[in-house]
This record gives structure tokens, sequence and C-alpha cells, in this order.
């Protein structure tokens, strides 16, 4: 794959910005409507508002790591931008939308590349009851939240909580407890990507709950849908030896070793 005209995103990190006068100095940094190809030099959490603000534009994005653990990008090599790119490989990734509606009856969309957590607003834990479509799969789940993640995002939030690892391609979604009261020993459900979930505050007034997708926040809200959004389609790119379906296979390895 030959993409040479790159529109390039830069962080504005100390250590993202200290390689920007290089960078463009080497390269020429076309306009985004030029470019067919989006570099995106940062960490993980401004590729995912990278994604959500050039989304639009439908071209592919190709991260470089200026972060910490750089899950979404690929390995710092500032002389072989190029010819990396020209031989990486292309991950497509579907995220979820959520729709929440708040105590005001405010409602709002977001989009998740990762997950859509809820998480308990106050020292009160939560009280939601989750179905897929109008099957109840929870009736009552008292924790301090819970967690919808896509594949691509079950290595982050979702691992931390003990949630699965899903592989790229398996076409599911994991639903996974976050510090569960009861029931006490739910450690979560995996779903088909062509489920709806449907998760509802019990009690919004005196527990008070927000949804977060990926890095948008919306407080005190009643209740949240959340489903793969198909008409949305990411294009990342990976160097070959760096592909995020070996990310994930790794971290599946080092949890059965763990």
């Amino acid at each position: 794959m030959m993409l040479k005209r790159i529109h390039f995103v830069i962080d504005k990190t100390v250590k993202a910005s200290k390689f920007k006068n290089k960078l463009l100095n080497l390269h020429k940094n076309y306009t985004i409507r030029k470019a067919n190809v989006i570099v995106v030099v940062g960490g993980d959490g401004f590729m995912l508002e990278t994604l959500k603000k050039y989304q639009k534009f439908n071209k592919p994005f190709y991260g470089i790591n200026r972060g910490s653990f750089g899950f979404l990008m690929n390995k710092f090599d500032i002389n072989n931008i190029l010819k990396n790119i020209s031989q990486a490989k292309i991950v497509s990734i579907s995220p979820l939308i959520m729709s929440a509606k708040t105590k005001n009856n405010k409602k709002i969309k977001a989009i998740a590349v990762n997950d859509v957590s809820l998480l308990r607003q106050s020292k009160q834990t939560s009280l939601l009851e989750i179905r897929n479509k109008n099957k109840v799969i929870i009736k009552k789940l008292v924790s301090d939240g819970v967690l919808v993640s896509t594949p691509a995002g079950s290595t982050a939030y979702n691992l931390s909580v003990h949630g699965p690892i899903l592989s790229l391609d398996s076409k599911k979604i994991a639903i996974t407890p976050i510090s569960p009261f009861r029931p006490r020993r739910w450690k979560g459900k995996v779903l088909p990507s062509s489920s709806i979930i449907k998760i509802k505050n019990l009690n919004h007034v005196k527990r008070p709950v927000s949804v977060v997708a990926d890095n948008k926040e919306v407080r005190n809200i009643k209740y949240v849908t959340i489903k793969i959004d198909r008409f949305v389609n990411f294009k990342l790119l990976y160097d070959r030896n760096n592909s995020l379906s070996k990310k994930i296979k790794l971290e599946q390895l080092r949890r059965q070793v763990n």
C-alpha cells in the first residue's frame, strides 16, 4: 500500500511535541483534504480523540507512539515513516455508539472505540438493570458500575477490571462488572456484536451514575443504550510485526501465564 501524502496530527505533550519540528522538516504536511493518510503522534488517548475528530474524512490512521503503553500505536521510528506506512496492514474497527438519557431528559450520543463505562458518582453503589434488547441479563447489579467493551478495547480498562480479552475477529462484545457486590460472583458476559445493550439506573435520584464513552463523560443518567455502530468504520494501519491482533494475543498469553 503506497500512501505518501501525510497529514500529521501531533499531541501537545512535551514527549510528542519535542519531535514536531524534526518530523515536519523531514516530511511535507499536507492538508487533511489532500492527504491520503493521517499520522497521529501521541498516546492511545490522543489517538481516540483524533479518530473521532477526523472520522468524517474516511481516511486511514497510522499511530506513532509518544505516550506510555501505546496499544493503538506503532513504535516510534521517525526515519522510516513512509516505508512503514507503505508496508502496513489495515485493521478495520467499528466503534460502539452510546445513547444516554439524563435525569433532565437530555439525550446525548457518543461513540467509543474502546469501551463505554457506567460509574457511580457518589459514595453509594449503583443499582443497574442490564438487558440485551428485551432479555434481562441482570435484574439488579449492585456495584461500582459496569463496562461494555469492544475487542479492540478488551485489553484496556476491561482487562483491568478482570474482563475477558476478545480476539479482534471474534465479533463479540464484553459486559464486565466493576467491583460487583450483588450478585457477588457474577463475572460478566460475552455477547454477539449484534447485541443491543440497555442499562437502566434503578435509582437515579439517590444513586447517581455517569457514563463515559472512551473519554466523553455524561453525568446523572437515567439509562443508556449501547451497540456496535456498523455505519462507522475506522481504518488503522499497523507495522507488519506490530499488528493489533498480535498485541491482543500477547495479552492473552500474559493472562494465561499469570
